[in-house]
């Protein structure tokens, strides 16, 4: 519950810069150039979230999970609710940008932290024969967060152009505040984990644990980098970046592809569990590999679906993409972060290997993806090859990992 909170407002800021921040913040004379800064904001996050992902990680592997989770909530909805007051461009110029910035990098510092402590409660209570089904849950706020933001956009979009820049944008960062303060009131509710209970009951808590990490498991965190490759560009290709391509090059509506990223996106929160549950049975490794393998294979099938311009077109192409493909690879990749690093040491593995491998992969896809179109006139055969890339490394990176023997 509480990660699905998160990842609403992180989101919602997400699918926000695709149609509002550069029109609002950064008016420039050339679109591109406008869209292009507005997305420079969302990828400035990505790479300050493996600085949140250290400071909270190390509070996480120290002190507890539990109250990391509650500062890291604290600090993203703080940073949303404001967000949605902030001036824009022709009310305080130069500033309106500036403070943007800062808002956005204080929410990459609150969800650097946010992964590891909601993917550690539910794997370190897990049983040993569900650890998969436990761990697919908190990948479930992922996209439950995603959900809600582009609802709350989508409903907002039915409002006249003028009146959705001016201010109907703002409306759902304002109401956010609600749902904080619930989610806040159910993680003070929540006890530690038994497997932590544990460890610092047996004084096997390590002092510093990002030099322990780095000294010693730094090996797992680069498998762990390359895994979350996959999993990390091409969701935000067939989330975010789709919103500004469909609208912009191929003249779709932009309900229409909101509505198709929704739909998506709720066919991925049923798949997830499912495939959890299924990677208690088959094994992970053997199901992240063959869904890199299908996310390789589909990549161009998508583009030309989309190129077909046709609203059915549009549909199948997103849900199959992030709804059927994307599912199996997201659904275990907590799982298999937790099993390369033992309990001493586990929140800052997995907090790296995810933050980092999504600051190089993650943060920079819609960028990538607007630049290699418009540097390639206008051809999505390049961005349909960067998602080919990033499949590969993944490979690499899986054919490495090991299980350590605590993985409890």
């Amino acid at each position: 519950m509480g990660s699905s909170i998160e990842w609403f407002d992180y989101f919602l800021y997400a699918t926000t810069a695709a149609l509002v921040f550069g029109k609002v913040f950064f008016p420039t004379s050339d679109p591109v150039v406008g869209l292009m800064l507005s997305y420079l904001t969302f990828s400035l996050t990505f790479f300050i979230r493996p600085l949140g992902g250290f400071i909270f990680s190390h509070i996480g592997d120290r002190i507890g999970r539990k109250k990391t989770l509650v500062i890291t909530l604290s600090l993203m909805g703080g940073a949303t609710v404001l967000i949605g007051l902030l001036p824009g461009y022709e009310q305080i110029g130069i500033w309106a940008p500036i403070l943007l910035i800062v808002l956005r990098l204080v929410q990459g510092l609150g969800i650097g932290g946010e992964w590891g402590g909601a993917l550690l409660l539910a794997y370190e209570y897990a049983p040993k024969n569900r650890k998969g089904l436990f761990g697919s849950v908190p990948q479930m706020g992922v996209t439950i967060g995603m959900v809600l933001a582009t609802l709350a956009i989508t409903v907002m979009s039915t409002l006249p152009d003028d009146q959705f820049l001016a201010w109907g944008w703002r409306v759902p960062f304002l109401m956010s505040a609600i749902l904080v303060f619930l989610g806040l009131w159910i993680r003070k509710g929540i006890d530690e984990t038994p497997a932590f209970k544990q460890a610092k009951a047996s004084g096997n808590v390590a002092k510093i644990p990002l030099v322990e990490t780095l000294r010693y498991h730094w090996r797992a965190v680069l498998v762990a980098v390359a895994i979350k490759f996959v999993e990390t560009a091409p969701f935000y290709i067939f989330s975010t970046f789709i919103v500004s391509y469909a609208t912009a090059t191929l003249g779709f509506e932009r309900i229409s592809v909101l509505n198709a990223v929704t739909i998506a996106t709720l066919v991925t929160t049923l798949m997830i569990p499912l495939m959890g549950r299924l990677s208690d049975s088959m094994g992970r490794k053997r199901m992240f590999v063959a869904g890199t393998l299908v996310m390789a294979a589909f990549t161009f099938p998508y583009f030309m679906l989309l190129e077909q311009r046709t609203m059915t077109s549009l549909v199948i192409a997103t849900v199959v993409g992030l709804g059927l493909v994307w599912a199996p690879i997201t659904a275990v990749l907590g799982t298999l972060f937790s099993e390369i690093f033992s309990t001493r040491v586990r929140y800052t593995g997995i907090t790296l290997g995810y933050q980092i491998g999504a600051a190089l992969a993650g943060g920079t896809a819609p960028l990538l993806a607007t630049w290699l179109l418009n540097t390639y006139n206008g051809s999505w055969v390049p961005v349909a090859w960067y998602i080919v890339g990033t499949a590969v490394i993944s490979l690499i990176g899986i054919a490495f990992a090991k299980t350590v023997a605590d993985n409890d």
